[in-house]
């Protein structure tokens, strides 16, 4: 379990380094439109929908490196102020509705996809494009999102009976 734990921390790393290069690129885009828009009066017409894009597919990328480093939302303070064995067991309370939570996006994210495709729906903004690709980034983001929470549950359950240290976001 160490060594699959450590192969998929790679992948939420390579993951997070995709959503990093995204938001460089939206980054530089929204710059060459702002310039462009300033001297040549003409500027890039889908950036702010390419924009909006890279937005939602970073959010969806970088929420399970997030999660497992600790910087998602948490009461750390809170955990720590009960007794150690309460925080403990909030935090397979939070583990397991996280991880219920995260199987529901799938789901959903998937029966989403699925009918966007087989309607044949089509997103007509500045681009054209099937809508369903739109729809891709959820099920795979929360399918990653659900195996660290399984992680997660496995290290908790085999760390002292206290809330955890690993992926703690306050001190």
């Amino acid at each position: 379990m160490h060594r699959a734990s450590a192969v998929f921390g790679r992948l939420l790393d390579a993951m997070m380094l995709v959503a990093c290069l995204l938001l460089l690129f939206m980054t530089l885009l929204i710059g060459a439109d702002v310039g462009l828009r300033n001297i040549a009066r003409s500027g890039i017409s889908w950036s702010n929908e390419v924009s909006e894009y890279v937005l939602y597919v970073v959010t969806l990328l970088a929420a399970p490196w997030l999660l497992r480093a600790g910087q998602h939302i948490r009461v750390d303070v809170v955990l720590r102020a009960l007794p150690a064995r309460v925080g403990w067991l909030l935090e397979w309370v939070g583990d397991i509705l996280g991880f219920a939570c995260s199987l529901y996006f799938v789901w959903y994210g998937w029966k989403v996809m699925a009918a966007s495709y087989s309607s044949g729906a089509i997103s007509i903004k500045t681009l054209v494009m099937p809508e369903w690709w739109l729809m891709v980034p959820m099920p795979i983001a929360f399918v990653a999102v659900s195996v660290e929470f399984v992680f997660r549950m496995w290290r908790l359950a085999n760390a002292e009976r206290a809330p955890r240290a690993d992926a703690v976001s306050a001190s």
